[in-house]
């Protein structure tokens, strides 16, 4: 039976939307408890499913899982929408290779974050786990949850992305609303092809994260990081409108 890591919204709050978490290389549930009580603390219903396993080229299990997990959230008037599906790393590959496929139905808009490059070059992992977590995290409390949890597979990020699962994520033509996530200091993305994708895409916000590392959900950042998934969720129940605008600043 497929298990999930499941948080809820303060009691008594209206559920104002559900949010499915996909992770990326290596990594496992845990890795998203920060992030999802955050988001949840908002009265967002959020889920974390086990990340995919893209050497088998099961894009279509994901999809099923996804719906699966989507379908168990559902209340008495269904699943409680916008329905938003979260990934990293190969988790968002995975997802932005998936938009288009009509397995399960399309989601309401999809956050991913830290994409990896297509070019073999944008590798950068090296061989100690120290130099590991150089690559995904300057954050204290993150390294130690990735170094305490002994189901994370150290050395993953040295595993290769399918180049057809990368190729469909970044050629995606996918309508719903995205929003990209990279940090500036992220050793295995591609800048440029992000910045392409995004302009390409019909509905899409492309966020650079000052300083941040790989994992920018989980990076030193992760507030501000959060504050920006939760006003992209804000503005994606007010029809992309935002619900706050900038007069005047002197900063």
């Amino acid at each position: 039976m497929t298990q999930y890591s499941d948080y809820f919204g303060p009691e008594g709050l209206r559920v104002r939307g559900t949010v499915l978490v996909v992770p990326g290389r290596g990594e496992t549930r845990s890795t998203y408890a920060r992030f999802g009580k955050r988001l949840a603390a908002d009265a967002y219903r959020v889920r974390v499913i086990d990340a995919p396993d893209l050497d088998t080229g099961d894009l279509d299990g994901l999809a099923a899982r996804l719906s699966e997990a989507a379908e168990g959230t559902a209340v008495d008037d269904g699943v409680v929408r916008p329905l938003v599906l979260v990934g990293s790393d190969s988790g968002a590959a995975a997802i932005a290779a998936l938009l288009g496929r009509a397995a399960g139905g399309e989601p309401d808009a999809v956050v991913l974050a830290g994409l990896p490059g297509l070019a073999p070059g944008t590798a950068a992992t090296a061989g100690t786990w120290d130099e590991e977590l150089d690559v995904r995290t300057s954050c204290p409390a993150h390294r130690g949850a990735l170094t305490q949890d002994p189901e994370v597979r150290r050395g993953s990020l040295d595993e290769a992305i399918p180049a057809a699962v990368l190729t469909a994520a970044y050629d995606n033509e996918a309508a719903v609303p995205t929003l990209l996530l990279v940090g500036d200091a992220d050793p295995l993305a591609d800048h440029e092809a992000l910045a392409r994708t995004a302009k390409s895409l019909a509905s899409a916000r492309l966020s650079v994260v000052h300083g941040a590392h790989h994992d920018v959900l989980n990076d030193l950042q992760h507030r501000s990081v959060a504050a920006e998934v939760v006003t992209f969720l804000e503005n994606l129940r007010n029809e992309l409108r935002p619900l706050i605008t900038v007069r005047s600043s002197a900063w």
